[in-house]
């Protein structure tokens, strides 16, 4: 597991993940339904991507995202709160 702590070593973990899959960024876009200027700029480290399409590249590199450390009950009651 990749602790992921800011927007480079999100990037570079699916980087490292793409090449260890062989794929070019071309072909990471493709499947996973998004622009090249997005894979670049998710690998670069770029802050402002948005969450639905990093999510999309997550998923066609067949990871997922956890979430650790938050209090489950709090989470709850969070959610509840806002009707999620």
């Amino acid at each position: 597991m990749t602790t992921i702590t800011t927007a480079q070593t999100l990037g570079a973990a699916l980087r490292s993940a793409r090449k260890r899959m062989r794929l070019t960024q071309p072909n990471l876009a493709l499947a996973a339904g998004v622009g090249v200027r997005f894979i670049v700029d998710l690998e670069g480290g770029k802050p402002t991507v948005r969450l639905e399409q990093v999510l999309r590249v997550v998923d066609a590199l067949g990871g997922s995202l956890a979430l650790t450390g938050l209090d489950a009950a709090a989470t709850q009651a969070e959610e509840d709160r806002h009707g999620a």
